[in-house]
């Protein structure tokens, strides 16, 4: 398995005679192999964590239905990089096979690279989200303020993603970094899946923008409130109104934003302001 990240000798343009060590995050191509027959692509990833990105991206790309179609997951090393052959019940294969095979690589900031089409935001295959259980706003904020502690490749590299998940009281039990959002998005989603006993009701703690893809997968995966560090699309607030997801973002330890959802919030007030959809804005914006 290759490094996470490495340490490099470096100097400052003001001091070019002054070097010192600065380390950079490793990202390799992970080809997708199904079954050891069929290949789907490859992406640009953190070498990390791999296992519960093939269950997370199965899922929210839609190649299966449940964590049973998926049989095992192998971990190959490559000429360059890494291979993940994914095996999966024979029905979803045939209906995998059916579909256009990504003809580029993923590059580590694009979850959609390569794809055939791109669904609409009114048409996310996946039902709207149920009500569920209210969240603290306290517990947003607690979260909030433990994330940093919990990224520890990003405190050695400064300048990876993470995805967390945290409960209903805003501790957080489990966090997945990547040079990609979309990457660390996945890992979460398939650590949640193959370990549903180690998550409680709670939320997913973002911290980057939230982007349409973002927004694809955490729908698909069911997850009902999401917080994200950054401000999100206009296509991806449109989703997740649209499959009726709590969505707060550009999410700092004093203040949030409310964009959507807030029928599901405990506390809401001082220190969260709600942002408002204009009525007069497009319905269907162009990428």
């Amino acid at each position: 398995m290759s490094a996470l990240f490495y340490p490099l000798d470096v100097s400052a343009l003001s001091r070019p005679d002054e070097k010192f060590s600065l380390n950079v995050a490793e990202e390799v191509p992970v080809s997708l192999m199904f079954n050891g027959i069929f290949p789907y692509g490859t992406m640009m990833m953190t070498p990390a964590d791999l296992e519960d990105f093939a269950y997370g991206y199965c899922m929210t790309e839609q190649i299966v239905g449940s964590v049973a179609d998926i049989r095992s997951v192998n971990i190959l090393t490559a000429e360059d990089g890494l291979t993940l052959d994914i095996f999966i019940k024979g029905s979803a294969l045939t209906q995998l096979m059916r579909r256009n095979v990504r003809m580029q690589t993923g590059h580590s900031s694009c979850g959609i690279c390569g794809s055939g089409t791109v669904p609409e935001y009114d048409a996310v295959a996946a039902a709207p989200l149920g009500e569920g259980p209210r969240l603290p706003v306290t517990a947003i904020r607690k979260a909030l303020h433990e994330l940093r502690t919990w990224q520890t490749l990003n405190a050695a590299t400064r300048m990876v993603h993470a995805a967390a998940w945290a409960d209903d009281n805003g501790s957080i039990h489990m966090i997945r970094e990547d040079v990609g959002r979309h990457n660390a998005l996945d890992k979460l989603i398939g650590a949640r899946a193959r370990h549903p006993e180690a998550f409680h009701e709670g939320f997913c703690l973002l911290t980057s923008r939230y982007s349409f893809e973002m927004a694809l997968k955490t729908v698909r995966a069911g997850i009902a409130i999401v917080v994200a560090i950054s401000a999100p699309t206009y296509r991806a607030f449109r989703t997740a109104e649209k499959m009726n997801q709590t969505l707060i973002a550009i999410a700092r330890r004093d203040e949030q934003t409310l964009f959507c959802g807030g029928n599901r919030l405990v506390g809401f007030g001082a220190g969260m302001q709600h942002l408002n959809h204009t009525p007069g804005a497009p319905k269907n914006p162009s990428v």
